[in-house]
């Protein structure tokens, strides 16, 4: 049996590949030479790749494939757009960075092709795709080529499933599971190289180029235009490009509002080794322009001496909390009147940046009703069982023991009715380093309530690759919190197809998880588990193909 036709016997679906040989003129004899070889399918990790090569051989074979199928493994196949009222919560997956390539063509088009069968057939709800400014826009202002998105949403579109389209305004490379490299626009890069202050800039002058700084969203830096401008015009070239898919297959838009397309700081770059798990971050707020707005809310606070600049006692990127006189548990700056009032201003900067950037986008997309826009918040678990909760601040997020941060955030997310979509909702806090007061399940829970409070719709996302059954029942949990009114996340973004994905065991998992997922309860044990035992005695194929 093909890996193709093993997908279909797995999630209920048979899955059948068509290539141009296959044509109604000669079924039978297309059934027998069709074949889609794929090599290398996703490239993994650096320096790593692994080959799946997919036969799709006797088409015929689907009925018999039907046939064989256990009836609990049958994934309902029913259609609906995202946010409609359903049982479940419906399911995307986050498609490769590098889907599409810096010469606008599709990356391993074939291998796409299948992947989003399979998909389909597994019950996915729909893919997560990045759309880089970097690579549309990527040597003049107001040039956009669209040409590679074109074909990736048309397929997405040919196979029946919804897209999340991502505004991704950051650069690709030096984040977490970041696997390829994709700068800003080259004429942004040229006018940060003249003008360094429009990076954000830490207290040791080192700058990040990840994200143009938000202290400058209103001046015009960017050959004229302001950034939050250029992010604007951008949004409305997508709309007036796929405007015949937006409600149909493109159901929602996330708006990137700074690293990883994530609302905070670039307080804890990997890049070049700069920060490392489980350090408390940097504050980004020494450039001219950040010191400028710095100054001027400390002479409305009536201490204009608070205003020469950020902390300078608050560590290092590796640092401890305990380390720094500024987030240490007794007597630390940040619970003292000059740390209340800086860390009120950093907070709030970050917000004023998000609502700048909402007003356009709602504007842009209010037309579709079907359309959803959506922010990404990041899940900084680690140091949360501090008192200051350091790695948080350093991000944006004033969120302390005695503080809740998060509802300040979903309280501006629902002024212009934008979903609250959260990371890290695969993680349990045993499993963390406690020395680091790691709690993943607290903070969400925090996050659930302030978005309940808020009433903004919540979605989710895993923070790191997870094929296990204890993360995927994790998520299921975390989906639908027990409250007793229904609550449930209005949707869950899987990160991320790869090869490990498309292996036996894991997408066996990885099909009960969508379907637990789709009905909106929990069974007792996985159907797909009882089939990987079931079916031991045959070779597992995806290994086969993958030449293991």
């Amino acid at each position: 049996m093909s890996l193709a036709h093993q997908i279909g016997f797995i999630s209920g679906t048979p899955l059948e590949v068509r290539t141009e040989s296959v044509t109604r003129e000669a079924p039978a004899k297309a059934a027998k030479t069709a074949a889609v070889s794929i090599s290398p399918l996703w490239r993994r990790t650096a320096g790593e790749a692994r080959n799946l090569r997919i036969s799709v051989q006797n088409l015929a074979a689907k009925a018999v494939l039907r046939g064989g199928i256990p009836a609990d493994l049958a994934v309902e196949r029913e259609d609906h757009k995202m946010g409609s009222r359903s049982r479940g919560v419906p399911v995307f997956v986050m498609m490769p960075l590098d889907s599409v390539k810096m010469d606008h063509t599709m990356n391993r088009k074939k291998a796409m092709n299948v992947s989003l069968q399979a998909l389909k057939s597994a019950g996915v709800e729909g893919i997560m795709v990045d759309v880089w400014w970097g690579l549309v826009e990527k040597d003049s202002p107001r040039e956009y080529n669209w040409a590679g998105y074109s074909e990736l949403l048309e397929m997405a579109k040919k196979h029946g499933l919804k897209v999340q389209a991502v505004m991704s305004f950051h650069q690709c490379g030096g984040n977490v599971g970041d696997s390829c490299n994709i700068p800003l626009p080259r004429w942004v890069t040229e006018e940060i190289n003249k003008d360094q202050d429009l990076a954000y800039t830490d207290q040791w002058g080192r700058r990040n180029y990840e994200y143009v700084s938000l202290s400058v969203d209103t001046l015009p830096v960017l050959k004229g235009r302001t950034p939050v401008q250029c992010y604007s015009d951008f949004m409305v070239a997508f709309r007036d490009e796929f405007h015949h898919l937006l409600g149909e297959t493109i159901v929602e838009i996330q708006v990137g509002m700074g690293p990883a397309g994530e609302l905070r700081y670039p307080s804890y770059p990997e890049q070049n080794g700069t920060w490392k798990f489980p350090g408390i971050g940097a504050f980004q707020c020494f450039d001219k322009y950040m010191v400028r707005s710095l100054k001027g809310a400390a002479e409305a606070a009536g201490h204009p001496e608070w205003g020469h600049s950020g902390p300078t006692d608050a560590g290092e990127y590796n640092s401890w909390p305990e380390d720094t006189n500024f987030f240490r548990r007794e007597g630390g700056g940040w619970n003292s009147p000059y740390g209340e009032f800086f860390l009120s201003w950093y907070s709030q900067m970050l917000l004023d940046h998000g609502e700048r950037i909402l007003q356009p986008a709602k504007s842009t997309f209010e037309g579709y009703k079907d359309v959803k826009i959506s922010v990404k918040v990041a899940g900084i678990h680690w140091h949360y069982g501090t008192r200051a909760h350091a790695p948080e601040l350093t991000a944006g997020y004033y969120n302390t023991r005695s503080r809740d941060g998060y509802l300040p955030i979903a309280q501006m997310l629902v002024r212009h009715g934008t979903i609250f979509n959260f990371t890290c909702v695969e993680m349990r806090d045993h499993e963390q380093p406690q020395h680091a007061q790691c709690a993943p399940e607290k903070l969400v829970k925090q996050v659930v309530l302030a978005t309940r409070e808020a009433r903004v719709p919540l979605a989710g996302e895993n923070a790191l690759p997870r094929f296990d059954g204890s993360a995927l029942e994790q998520i299921v949990k975390a989906a639908a919190p027990k409250f007793g009114d229904g609550t449930k996340m209005c949707a869950f973004t899987y990160l991320r197809m790869n090869p490990e994905l498309f292996q036996a065991r894991n997408w066996i998992q990885f099909v009960g998880f969508v379907k637990k997922m789709k009905e909106g309860e929990q069974r007792r044990e996985c159907e797909a588990e009882h089939f990987v035992h079931s079916n031991e005695s045959n070779p597992p194929l995806v290994q086969e193909a993958l030449g293991h």
